[in-house]
């Protein structure tokens, strides 16, 4: 995973507000949200559940989507994948 940086964050294609919900929600509505978008474009999901961090991670194992990055803020994370 890289660190993404300013750019990742200013050219996001798509983004998922997941706030207040919790496990699988956010990790469903990104895999919704990635299905309906072209190879390489970057969605950005907005959560607040702690336990999203690892479960973004696993995702993109599993789907082979690059994590491009996760940043905490307070409460909540947003998470930068590029669509495979």
């Amino acid at each position: 995973m890289s660190d993404g940086g300013d750019d990742a964050v200013n050219k996001v294609d798509a983004e998922v507000d997941a706030r207040g919900l919790n496990c699988p929600l956010p990790i469903l509505k990104a895999k919704k949200a990635l299905a309906g978008m072209s190879s390489g474009q970057l969605l950005r999901v907005i959560a607040t559940d702690p336990g999203s961090m690892r479960d973004f991670q696993a995702f993109a194992r599993q789907t082979g989507n690059e994590l491009v990055e996760q940043v905490q803020q307070g409460d909540t994370i947003a998470h930068v994948m590029r669509r495979r």
